[in-house]
């Protein structure tokens, strides 16, 4: 039996995707945030043998609307709300078909030579945001926490210089690394990863604003030093996971400056807000790392996944990551590059084609607008929060993270109950020891209505006595 669909399978494929694209934009404002599931047909699902024989295009697209779809979250719903995922962009779909069509292998560039030139636009543009000078490169990866070790593996290379060869069994000194208390936990697996240890994993107080201190970082560079150990490398933060927050890049670059630390910083919810003029200022500093993350699956809504590392000198990752094998050996060409020196994979999708495809289609201006908009919103629920009796903020609205708490309510059953009634998904948060309720607006799609409504709703919640097991009771 061919692989090769004929034309009328060709047509009968088109036309059901297309009805399915259809369909899913027009039910998105009423659908379910969360699916009822199906457990029986999910657990049939599991147990299906490998099939002998096919269904066909018909029975395979009959199984994606009847099983698959009405058993997946939401997650481009106005009020899904509750992590740092945006819904995908509209060219998204038909640019991730192109790039299935063409398969290419984005490793060295004889595989894929349009889509090595595509990516390393990609990264300049990108590149340029941040404020990153004509010698930075990077890659385009699966998310923020792979760039975040593949940025410290770099630094590793960089500031270790037996590390290639000894890795960390040279006997030298133990390498530490420095982040703050609020810092994403992909430091600290990439710092096991790596091999480092979380024992050697410094988390710096933070401020009342929930920032890194410098001054805490100073001291405990310095108790190193006296101990013996070989501080390497800063992971500060441009949008806490939490609250948003953004430790001061500034002050910090200059203590890496001084101490000759490699300075990374995880840009990977809060970087791309560069895009809005209001927060440049904020994240200005970001232009002095030495190497970042960004997600563009985030604020650029590409489909999942595209996460990016770029370093300020690509030189310096190349140095990582290049090894060299007679069978991938392809003539040097100025105008491409190999991926596969510059990150851990040689087969590599081609994730820049999306971030390049919605650029193109919609224009950078597009995506600033969006960027403001899930700002201005998130300033307008910290409001409403503020001025709602019963409901207290619990950290400044920085970015477009909002936490906040109900008196006298179990946020758990709150959450609960808002999600099975399909008012919003939102999500926990732990501040200071208080629990709350997170709301975190990157969602191009969130509207001021919708925020109204969440509020308006949590005010009925917080007068009721009826929150129960996510239910409630009439």
């Amino acid at each position: 039996m061919s692989l090769v669909l004929n034309d009328g399978e060709r047509d009968r494929a088109g036309a059901r995707l297309l009805a399915l694209l259809d369909d899913h934009e027009r039910g998105l404002p009423t659908s379910h945030l969360l699916p009822d599931l199906d457990r029986p047909r999910l657990t049939e699902l599991l147990n299906t043998p490998m099939p002998d024989k096919g269904i066909g295009v018909d029975g395979l697209f009959d199984e994606i609307v009847d099983t698959v779809l009405p058993n997946s979250t939401a997650v481009a719903h106005p009020r899904f709300l509750a992590y740092v995922l945006g819904p995908p962009n509209g060219i998204a779909p038909y640019a991730e078909a192109v790039a299935a069509t063409i398969n290419q292998n984005c490793n060295f560039w004889q595989l894929s030579p349009a889509a090595s030139v595509i990516e390393r636009s990609v990264l300049a543009w990108l590149g340029d945001v941040v404020g990153f000078p004509s010698t930075a490169g990077g890659i385009l990866t699966g998310g923020g926490s792979l760039a975040t070790l593949t940025g410290l593996a770099t630094a590793l290379h960089d500031r270790a210089p037996d590390f290639r060869a000894t890795g960390l069994q040279g006997g030298g000194a133990p390498l530490v690394v420095y982040t703050s208390e609020e810092a994403h936990r992909s430091v600290d697996k990439a710092a096991v990863v790596l091999g480092l240890g979380i024992d050697h994993v410094r988390h710096v107080p933070t401020d009342d604003r929930y920032r890194m201190r410098v001054d805490a970082l100073a001291e405990a560079v310095a108790a190193d030093r006296r101990a013996g150990l070989r501080p390497f490398c800063v992971v500060a933060t441009s949008g806490t996971v939490t609250t948003g927050s953004v430790d001061p890049l500034d002050a910090i670059a200059d203590l890496c400056e001084a101490e000759d630390l490699w300075l990374h910083v995880d840009g990977a919810y809060g970087a791309l807000f560069l895009l809005a003029e209001e927060k440049r200022e904020l994240l200005g500093g970001c232009a002095r790392a030495d190497s970042i993350t960004l997600d563009p699956h985030k604020l650029l809504f590409a489909s999942l996944e595209a996460g990016c590392l770029l370093v300020r000198d690509a030189a310096k990752l190349r140095a990582a990551f290049a090894f060299s094998s007679s069978y991938l050996t392809v003539a040097d060409d100025p105008l491409m590059t190999d991926y596969m020196d510059h990150g851990l994979q040689l087969s590599r999708d081609f994730k820049a084609f999306k971030v390049w495809s919605a650029l193109r289609a919609f224009g950078v201006d597009a995506f600033r607008e969006a960027t403001e908009r899930c700002l201005d919103l998130a300033r307008h629920l910290g409001e409403r929060v503020e001025a709602t009796p019963g409901l207290d903020l619990l950290a400044p609205v920085v970015l477009t993270a909002v936490c906040f708490r109900m008196r006298g309510v179990d946020h758990t059953e709150v959450l609960a109950t808002l999600a099975a009634e399909g008012t919003a998904l939102l999500g926990p948060a732990l501040v200071d020891g208080h629990d709350g309720i997170r709301v975190c607006v990157t969602n191009h799609r969130t509207t001021k209505a919708d925020v109204d409504l969440i509020v308006d709703r949590l005010r009925e919640l917080g007068k009721s006595d009826d929150v129960a097991e996510g239910v409630l009771v009439s």
